[in-house]
Protein backbone atom coordinates (compact mmCIF):
# COMPACT_ATOMS: atom_id res chain seq x y z
CA UNK A 1 0.00 0.00 0.00
CA UNK A 2 3.37 2.29 0.33
CA UNK A 3 6.56 2.37 -1.90
CA UNK A 4 9.79 3.69 -1.08
CA UNK A 5 12.57 1.83 -3.18
CA UNK A 6 15.26 -0.26 -1.12
CA UNK A 7 16.98 1.09 1.78
CA UNK A 8 16.07 4.32 0.37
CA UNK A 9 13.68 6.97 1.31
CA UNK A 10 11.02 8.82 -1.23
CA UNK A 11 10.05 12.89 -1.21
CA UNK A 12 8.61 15.06 -4.22
CA UNK A 13 7.69 13.23 -7.31
CA UNK A 14 5.77 12.67 -10.33
CA UNK A 15 3.87 10.23 -11.98
CA UNK A 16 3.37 9.59 -15.87
CA UNK A 17 1.02 6.79 -18.03
CA UNK A 18 2.53 5.41 -21.32
CA UNK A 19 0.63 4.18 -23.66
CA UNK A 20 -0.08 1.16 -22.62
CA UNK A 21 -1.58 2.00 -19.73
CA UNK A 22 1.66 0.97 -17.57
CA UNK A 23 1.93 4.16 -14.79
CA UNK A 24 6.09 5.13 -13.92
CA UNK A 25 6.40 7.34 -10.64
CA UNK A 26 9.81 9.51 -11.12
CA UNK A 27 10.85 10.27 -7.44
CA UNK A 28 13.54 11.89 -5.16
CA UNK A 29 15.53 9.05 -3.24
CA UNK A 30 18.19 9.83 -0.82
CA UNK A 31 19.18 8.07 2.59
CA UNK A 32 17.68 7.66 5.75
CA UNK A 33 19.35 10.61 7.68
CA UNK A 34 17.78 12.78 10.17
CA UNK A 35 20.02 15.90 8.88
CA UNK A 36 19.31 16.66 5.28
CA UNK A 37 22.74 17.58 3.94
CA UNK A 38 21.56 19.74 0.33
CA UNK A 39 24.69 19.15 -1.59
CA UNK A 40 25.10 15.36 -0.57
CA UNK A 41 21.18 13.76 -0.71
CA UNK A 42 18.85 13.69 -3.31
CA UNK A 43 21.01 13.43 -6.52
CA UNK A 44 19.34 11.38 -8.50
CA UNK A 45 15.73 10.13 -9.50
CA UNK A 46 14.30 6.69 -8.47
CA UNK A 47 11.90 5.52 -11.15
CA UNK A 48 9.24 2.23 -10.27
CA UNK A 49 6.15 0.89 -12.55
CA UNK A 50 3.05 -0.08 -11.65
CA UNK A 51 -0.44 -1.32 -13.16
CA UNK A 52 -2.44 0.09 -10.26
CA UNK A 53 -0.71 2.82 -8.44
CA UNK A 54 -0.72 0.63 -5.67
CA UNK A 55 2.17 -2.22 -6.34
CA UNK A 56 4.84 -0.98 -7.52
CA UNK A 57 7.97 -2.47 -8.86
CA UNK A 58 11.72 -0.94 -8.55
CA UNK A 59 13.10 -0.25 -11.82
CA UNK A 60 16.39 1.70 -10.85
CA UNK A 61 18.07 5.23 -11.17
CA UNK A 62 16.64 7.48 -14.44
CA UNK A 63 18.47 10.44 -14.08
CA UNK A 64 21.30 12.36 -11.82
CA UNK A 65 23.39 15.45 -11.36
CA UNK A 66 25.08 17.61 -14.43
CA UNK A 67 28.60 17.23 -15.01
CA UNK A 68 30.86 19.87 -12.37
CA UNK A 69 30.33 23.47 -13.20
CA UNK A 70 26.85 23.45 -14.30
CA UNK A 71 23.63 24.22 -12.99
CA UNK A 72 22.79 21.07 -11.04
CA UNK A 73 26.24 19.88 -10.42
CA UNK A 74 24.85 19.39 -6.75
CA UNK A 75 21.54 17.83 -6.43
CA UNK A 76 18.54 17.85 -8.86
CA UNK A 77 15.12 17.88 -7.12
CA UNK A 78 11.78 18.21 -8.03
CA UNK A 79 10.79 17.41 -11.39
CA UNK A 80 7.65 17.82 -13.89
CA UNK A 81 7.66 15.24 -17.11
CA UNK A 82 5.41 16.19 -19.93
CA UNK A 83 4.78 14.59 -23.25
CA UNK A 84 6.21 16.70 -26.40
CA UNK A 85 6.21 15.65 -29.92
CA UNK A 86 6.74 11.78 -29.68
CA UNK A 87 8.13 11.61 -26.57
CA UNK A 88 8.60 13.48 -23.32
CA UNK A 89 10.05 17.25 -21.98
CA UNK A 90 10.94 17.19 -18.01
CA UNK A 91 11.06 20.52 -16.35
CA UNK A 92 13.33 19.81 -12.92
CA UNK A 93 14.93 21.94 -9.97
CA UNK A 94 18.88 21.94 -10.48
CA UNK A 95 20.95 23.20 -7.57
CA UNK A 96 24.56 24.36 -8.02
CA UNK A 97 25.23 25.19 -4.31
CA UNK A 98 25.35 26.99 -1.41
CA UNK A 99 24.91 30.89 -0.17
CA UNK A 100 27.34 31.96 2.22
CA UNK A 101 24.68 31.35 4.79
CA UNK A 102 24.13 27.72 3.48
CA UNK A 103 21.09 28.17 0.89
CA UNK A 104 20.35 26.51 -1.99
CA UNK A 105 21.07 27.94 -5.08
CA UNK A 106 17.90 26.85 -7.26
CA UNK A 107 16.79 27.22 -10.87
CA UNK A 108 14.74 25.23 -13.58
CA UNK A 109 16.50 23.22 -16.37
CA UNK A 110 15.23 20.98 -19.02
CA UNK A 111 15.62 17.32 -20.23
CA UNK A 112 14.18 15.50 -23.62
CA UNK A 113 13.46 11.80 -24.22
CA UNK A 114 12.09 10.07 -27.26
CA UNK A 115 10.68 7.24 -24.94
CA UNK A 116 7.76 7.97 -22.87
CA UNK A 117 7.97 5.78 -19.67
CA UNK A 118 10.28 7.97 -17.56
CA UNK A 119 13.61 6.93 -18.98
CA UNK A 120 16.34 8.00 -21.40
CA UNK A 121 16.28 11.46 -20.87
CA UNK A 122 18.90 13.83 -22.68
CA UNK A 123 19.81 17.35 -20.90
CA UNK A 124 18.54 20.77 -22.95
CA UNK A 125 22.22 22.56 -22.88
CA UNK A 126 24.40 23.19 -20.11
CA UNK A 127 21.99 26.24 -18.10
CA UNK A 128 18.97 26.67 -16.88
CA UNK A 129 15.90 27.60 -18.93
CA UNK A 130 14.46 29.99 -16.38
CA UNK A 131 15.03 31.40 -13.11
CA UNK A 132 14.27 34.08 -10.62
CA UNK A 133 13.67 37.20 -11.07
CA UNK A 134 14.77 39.81 -8.96
CA UNK A 135 11.87 41.93 -9.64
CA UNK A 136 9.48 39.50 -8.01
CA UNK A 137 11.41 37.11 -6.37
CA UNK A 138 13.86 36.23 -3.64
CA UNK A 139 17.26 35.21 -5.04
CA UNK A 140 20.79 34.05 -3.21
CA UNK A 141 20.11 33.89 0.46
CA UNK A 142 16.58 32.29 1.60
CA UNK A 143 15.29 32.27 -2.38
CA UNK A 144 13.22 29.64 -3.60
CA UNK A 145 12.69 28.68 -7.52
CA UNK A 146 12.28 25.06 -7.73
CA UNK A 147 9.29 21.98 -8.29
CA UNK A 148 8.03 23.17 -11.49
CA UNK A 149 4.95 22.36 -13.05
CA UNK A 150 4.30 22.59 -16.95
CA UNK A 151 0.74 23.11 -18.41
CA UNK A 152 -0.62 23.95 -21.55
CA UNK A 153 -2.00 27.76 -21.69
CA UNK A 154 -5.74 28.21 -21.54
CA UNK A 155 -5.06 32.09 -22.69
CA UNK A 156 -2.42 30.93 -25.54
CA UNK A 157 -0.97 28.67 -27.60
CA UNK A 158 1.94 28.08 -25.31
CA UNK A 159 3.04 26.96 -22.07
CA UNK A 160 2.69 27.83 -18.47
CA UNK A 161 4.92 26.87 -15.54
CA UNK A 162 4.24 27.17 -11.95
CA UNK A 163 7.29 27.10 -9.64
CA UNK A 164 7.74 27.61 -6.07
CA UNK A 165 9.11 30.84 -4.97
CA UNK A 166 9.92 33.66 -2.41
CA UNK A 167 7.71 36.84 -2.75
CA UNK A 168 10.42 39.83 -2.03
CA UNK A 169 7.82 42.13 -1.39
CA UNK A 170 6.81 39.80 1.45
CA UNK A 171 8.98 39.39 5.05
CA UNK A 172 10.70 35.86 4.58
CA UNK A 173 8.81 33.77 7.15
CA UNK A 174 5.68 34.77 4.90
CA UNK A 175 6.96 34.87 1.56
CA UNK A 176 5.86 31.95 -0.19
CA UNK A 177 4.32 32.18 -3.35
CA UNK A 178 3.63 30.59 -6.84
CA UNK A 179 5.51 32.46 -9.34
CA UNK A 180 4.68 31.67 -12.88
CA UNK A 181 6.29 32.15 -16.11
CA UNK A 182 4.93 31.42 -19.71
CA UNK A 183 6.42 30.15 -23.05
CA UNK A 184 5.57 29.88 -26.64
CA UNK A 185 8.46 27.11 -27.41
CA UNK A 186 9.36 24.98 -23.87
CA UNK A 187 12.54 27.27 -23.95
CA UNK A 188 12.49 30.55 -23.64
CA UNK A 189 10.60 31.31 -21.29
CA UNK A 190 8.79 35.13 -19.53
CA UNK A 191 8.91 35.33 -16.07
CA UNK A 192 5.97 37.10 -14.35
CA UNK A 193 4.56 38.24 -11.15
CA UNK A 194 3.17 35.51 -8.24
CA UNK A 195 0.45 34.02 -9.32
CA UNK A 196 -0.70 32.94 -5.82
CA UNK A 197 1.27 34.95 -2.98
CA UNK A 198 -1.04 34.24 0.65
CA UNK A 199 1.15 36.43 2.89
CA UNK A 200 0.78 33.68 5.70
CA UNK A 201 2.71 30.64 4.38
CA UNK A 202 6.78 30.39 5.02
CA UNK A 203 7.24 28.03 1.61
CA UNK A 204 4.38 26.83 -1.01
CA UNK A 205 6.05 23.76 -2.10
CA UNK A 206 5.14 21.35 -4.90
CA UNK A 207 2.56 23.35 -6.46
CA UNK A 208 0.57 20.90 -9.11
CA UNK A 209 -2.31 23.05 -11.64
CA UNK A 210 -5.38 20.29 -12.69
CA UNK A 211 -7.98 21.28 -15.47
CA UNK A 212 -11.40 20.19 -14.20
CA UNK A 213 -13.62 18.73 -16.74
CA UNK A 214 -15.98 22.37 -16.79
CA UNK A 215 -12.25 23.98 -17.90
CA UNK A 216 -11.67 25.50 -14.23
CA UNK A 217 -8.41 24.81 -12.95
CA UNK A 218 -7.52 23.58 -9.44
CA UNK A 219 -4.06 24.58 -7.62
CA UNK A 220 -2.84 21.83 -5.08
CA UNK A 221 0.54 23.50 -2.68
CA UNK A 222 2.62 21.77 0.01
CA UNK A 223 2.49 23.77 3.26
CA UNK A 224 6.02 23.85 4.13
CA UNK A 225 4.67 24.61 8.29
CA UNK A 226 2.15 22.39 8.33
CA UNK A 227 3.26 19.77 6.31
CA UNK A 228 0.08 19.29 5.01
CA UNK A 229 -1.22 20.94 1.14
CA UNK A 230 -4.14 22.95 0.42
CA UNK A 231 -6.38 23.86 -2.59
CA UNK A 232 -7.04 26.94 -4.76
CA UNK A 233 -9.06 26.96 -7.83
CA UNK A 234 -10.10 29.37 -10.45
CA UNK A 235 -11.73 30.14 -13.46
CA UNK A 236 -8.74 30.83 -15.94
CA UNK A 237 -5.27 29.75 -15.13
CA UNK A 238 -4.59 33.29 -14.47
CA UNK A 239 -6.90 33.93 -12.24
CA UNK A 240 -8.74 35.22 -10.14
CA UNK A 241 -7.58 32.45 -7.18
CA UNK A 242 -9.94 31.42 -4.81
CA UNK A 243 -8.02 29.88 -1.43
CA UNK A 244 -10.02 27.12 -0.54
CA UNK A 245 -8.36 25.36 2.21
CA UNK A 246 -6.47 22.51 3.33
CA UNK A 247 -7.13 19.47 1.14
CA UNK A 248 -4.68 17.14 2.80
CA UNK A 249 -3.84 16.39 6.50
CA UNK A 250 -0.74 17.20 8.18
CA UNK A 251 1.38 14.31 7.09
CA UNK A 252 0.74 14.34 3.66
CA UNK A 253 2.94 16.08 1.27
CA UNK A 254 3.67 16.64 -2.19
CA UNK A 255 0.35 15.59 -4.13
CA UNK A 256 0.56 14.94 -7.83
CA UNK A 257 -2.79 13.86 -9.63
CA UNK A 258 -3.52 11.23 -12.26
CA UNK A 259 -6.23 9.31 -13.92
CA UNK A 260 -6.57 5.86 -12.32
CA UNK A 261 -7.12 2.59 -13.97
CA UNK A 262 -10.59 2.92 -13.30
CA UNK A 263 -10.77 6.40 -15.33
CA UNK A 264 -11.31 8.42 -11.64
CA UNK A 265 -9.13 10.76 -10.82
CA UNK A 266 -6.97 10.33 -7.90
CA UNK A 267 -4.34 12.09 -5.94
CA UNK A 268 -1.00 10.43 -4.28
CA UNK A 269 1.24 11.66 -1.93
CA UNK A 270 4.38 11.17 0.38
CA UNK A 271 4.19 10.25 4.00
CA UNK A 272 6.99 10.48 6.86
CA UNK A 273 8.87 8.38 8.40
CA UNK A 274 11.10 7.99 11.71
CA UNK A 275 14.55 7.17 11.88
CA UNK A 276 15.06 3.85 13.12
CA UNK A 277 11.35 3.37 13.15
CA UNK A 278 10.90 4.73 17.05
CA UNK A 279 8.16 6.69 18.37
CA UNK A 280 10.85 8.84 19.57
CA UNK A 281 12.88 9.17 15.98
CA UNK A 282 13.21 12.18 13.80
CA UNK A 283 11.16 12.70 11.11
CA UNK A 284 12.98 12.27 7.35
CA UNK A 285 11.64 11.53 4.10
CA UNK A 286 9.62 8.86 3.32
CA UNK A 287 7.00 6.47 1.39
CA UNK A 288 4.63 7.23 -1.46
CA UNK A 289 1.12 6.75 -0.08
CA UNK A 290 -1.86 4.75 -1.74
CA UNK A 291 -4.06 6.58 -3.76
CA UNK A 292 -7.27 8.90 -2.76
CA UNK A 293 -10.25 9.33 -4.80
CA UNK A 294 -10.01 13.72 -5.54
CA UNK A 295 -13.74 15.08 -5.66
CA UNK A 296 -14.31 18.75 -6.80
CA UNK A 297 -18.44 19.62 -6.53
CA UNK A 298 -19.67 22.51 -7.77
CA UNK A 299 -18.45 25.37 -5.24
CA UNK A 300 -17.79 22.64 -2.19
CA UNK A 301 -14.45 22.77 -0.86
CA UNK A 302 -12.39 19.79 -2.90
CA UNK A 303 -11.46 16.87 -0.80
CA UNK A 304 -9.85 13.51 -0.67
CA UNK A 305 -12.07 10.11 -0.24
CA UNK A 306 -11.36 6.70 -0.25
CA UNK A 307 -10.50 5.55 -3.32
CA UNK A 308 -12.58 2.30 -4.27
CA UNK A 309 -9.92 1.05 -6.47
CA UNK A 310 -8.42 -0.43 -2.88
CA UNK A 311 -10.98 -2.52 -1.85
CA UNK A 312 -9.01 -5.47 -4.34
CA UNK A 313 -6.22 -5.29 -1.60
CA UNK A 314 -8.58 -6.00 1.35
CA UNK A 315 -9.07 -9.51 2.79
CA UNK A 316 -12.30 -10.44 4.35
CA UNK A 317 -14.25 -9.82 7.55
CA UNK A 318 -12.53 -10.58 10.68
CA UNK A 319 -12.42 -9.82 14.42
CA UNK A 320 -9.01 -11.42 14.56
CA UNK A 321 -5.74 -8.96 15.10
CA UNK A 322 -3.29 -7.86 12.29
CA UNK A 323 -0.74 -4.76 11.57
CA UNK A 324 -2.49 -4.03 8.49
CA UNK A 325 -6.11 -3.72 8.33
CA UNK A 326 -9.23 -0.83 7.24
CA UNK A 327 -12.47 -1.08 9.39
CA UNK A 328 -15.05 1.37 9.93
CA UNK A 329 -16.95 2.41 13.51
CA UNK A 330 -20.00 4.15 13.56
CA UNK A 331 -20.07 6.76 16.10
CA UNK A 332 -22.83 8.01 18.77
CA UNK A 333 -21.34 10.06 20.93
CA UNK A 334 -18.10 10.26 22.42
CA UNK A 335 -15.85 7.04 21.26
CA UNK A 336 -12.49 5.69 21.49
CA UNK A 337 -11.01 2.89 19.30
CA UNK A 338 -8.13 0.79 20.57
CA UNK A 339 -6.34 -0.42 17.77
CA UNK A 340 -3.36 -1.93 19.31
CA UNK A 341 -2.07 -2.96 23.00
CA UNK A 342 1.22 -2.58 24.17
CA UNK A 343 1.90 -6.15 25.02
CA UNK A 344 0.37 -9.69 22.99
CA UNK A 345 -3.08 -10.31 25.12
CA UNK A 346 -3.03 -6.70 27.04
CA UNK A 347 -5.68 -4.57 27.00
CA UNK A 348 -3.83 -1.21 28.43
CA UNK A 349 -4.20 0.62 24.76
CA UNK A 350 -1.02 1.64 22.44
CA UNK A 351 -2.74 3.67 19.70
CA UNK A 352 -6.13 5.08 20.00
CA UNK A 353 -8.48 6.65 17.80
CA UNK A 354 -11.28 9.15 19.25
CA UNK A 355 -13.95 11.36 18.43
CA UNK A 356 -16.53 13.02 20.48
CA UNK A 357 -18.24 15.22 17.00
CA UNK A 358 -16.12 17.40 15.29
CA UNK A 359 -13.00 16.68 17.69
CA UNK A 360 -11.08 14.16 16.68
CA UNK A 361 -7.96 12.15 17.89
CA UNK A 362 -5.08 9.83 17.81
CA UNK A 363 -3.47 8.67 21.24
CA UNK A 364 -0.40 6.28 21.39
CA UNK A 365 1.35 4.94 24.11
CA UNK A 366 0.40 6.82 27.92
CA UNK A 367 -2.17 8.42 25.97
CA UNK A 368 0.16 10.81 24.47
CA UNK A 369 -1.52 12.83 21.63
CA UNK A 370 -0.08 11.94 17.99
CA UNK A 371 -2.43 13.77 16.04
CA UNK A 372 -5.84 15.60 16.15
CA UNK A 373 -8.36 18.06 14.44
CA UNK A 374 -11.59 19.46 14.40
CA UNK A 375 -14.30 18.52 11.41
CA UNK A 376 -16.33 20.73 9.80
CA UNK A 377 -19.70 19.04 11.15
CA UNK A 378 -19.67 15.72 13.91
CA UNK A 379 -18.49 12.55 12.19
CA UNK A 380 -21.64 9.72 11.86
CA UNK A 381 -18.58 7.04 10.32
CA UNK A 382 -14.91 6.94 11.18
CA UNK A 383 -13.01 4.68 8.54
CA UNK A 384 -9.91 3.91 10.07
CA UNK A 385 -6.80 2.13 7.99
CA UNK A 386 -3.10 1.15 9.88
CA UNK A 387 -0.38 0.00 7.24
CA UNK A 388 2.64 -0.99 9.97
CA UNK A 389 3.04 2.51 11.87
CA UNK A 390 1.25 4.42 9.07
CA UNK A 391 -2.58 5.49 10.74
CA UNK A 392 -5.24 7.52 8.58
CA UNK A 393 -8.53 8.14 9.63
CA UNK A 394 -11.68 9.66 7.38
CA UNK A 395 -14.52 10.73 8.48
CA UNK A 396 -17.86 10.28 6.53
CA UNK A 397 -15.76 9.42 3.78
CA UNK A 398 -13.31 11.74 3.55
CA UNK A 399 -9.43 12.08 4.40
CA UNK A 400 -8.76 13.81 7.87
CA UNK A 401 -6.11 13.03 9.78
CA UNK A 402 -2.96 11.09 9.53
CA UNK A 403 -0.41 10.21 11.94
CA UNK A 404 2.74 7.41 12.64
CA UNK A 405 2.78 4.75 15.83
CA UNK A 406 5.26 2.51 15.71
CA UNK A 407 4.38 1.28 19.22
CA UNK A 408 2.23 -1.48 20.65
CA UNK A 409 1.34 -4.97 18.87
CA UNK A 410 -1.51 -6.41 16.75
CA UNK A 411 -5.23 -6.97 18.58
CA UNK A 412 -8.88 -7.15 18.53
CA UNK A 413 -10.28 -3.91 17.30
CA UNK A 414 -12.03 -2.89 19.88
CA UNK A 415 -14.41 0.56 20.35
CA UNK A 416 -16.11 2.17 23.71
CA UNK A 417 -18.97 4.29 23.51
CA UNK A 418 -21.09 4.87 26.69
CA UNK A 419 -19.07 3.00 28.69
CA UNK A 420 -20.06 -0.21 26.48
CA UNK A 421 -17.32 -2.18 24.82
CA UNK A 422 -17.50 -3.83 21.32
CA UNK A 423 -14.98 -5.66 19.02
CA UNK A 424 -14.84 -3.83 15.77
CA UNK A 425 -14.50 -6.32 12.25
CA UNK A 426 -11.65 -5.58 10.28
CA UNK A 427 -10.42 -6.49 6.42
CA UNK A 428 -6.93 -7.16 6.92
CA UNK A 429 -4.57 -5.25 3.86
CA UNK A 430 -2.85 -7.27 1.62
CA UNK A 431 0.61 -5.98 1.03
CA UNK A 432 2.31 -5.90 -2.51
CA UNK A 433 5.43 -7.20 -0.78
CA UNK A 434 5.03 -8.52 2.52
CA UNK A 435 8.19 -10.45 1.92
CA UNK A 436 10.49 -7.17 1.91
CA UNK A 437 13.09 -6.77 4.19
CA UNK A 438 15.12 -3.41 4.26
CA UNK A 439 15.38 -0.15 5.36
CA UNK A 440 12.21 0.56 3.13
CA UNK A 441 10.26 -2.07 4.49
CA UNK A 442 6.58 -1.93 6.08
CA UNK A 443 7.14 -2.03 9.61
CA UNK A 444 7.45 -3.85 11.64
CA UNK A 445 8.71 -6.02 9.12
CA UNK A 446 8.75 -9.64 8.10
CA UNK A 447 10.79 -11.17 10.53
CA UNK A 448 8.46 -9.80 13.70
CA UNK A 449 4.66 -9.53 12.33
Amino acid sequence: MRYAPPGLCVNDFALLRDDDGTYSVLHLQGPWTAEFDHLRMETSYGRATSADLVDWRPEGTAFGNGLPGRFDQQAVWTMHPVRHADGMAMFYTGVSGLTPGGWPLQSVGLAYSDRTDGTGWRRHGTGPIVEADARWYRTGERMGWRDPFVVRDDGSDGWVMVVCAADASLPVEVSGCVAWATSDDLEHWTVHPPLISPGDVDELECPVLERLDDGSWLLLGSIGATRGFEAWTAPRLRGPWTRRGPLGPTGSYAPRVIAAPDGSRVVLHTTPRRVGLTDSGERCRGMLAQPKSLVVQDDSAPHLEWWPGLDTWLGEETEQPGPHAVGDVTVSGRVEITLRTDAPGSDRPALVVGCDGKNLWITGPDGSRLGETVLTEPASVLRLLTVGEYVEVYADGVFVLTTLCYSGHPAPWTAVSEGRPRTIPVRPVRLPAPGRDDASAVWPGPASS
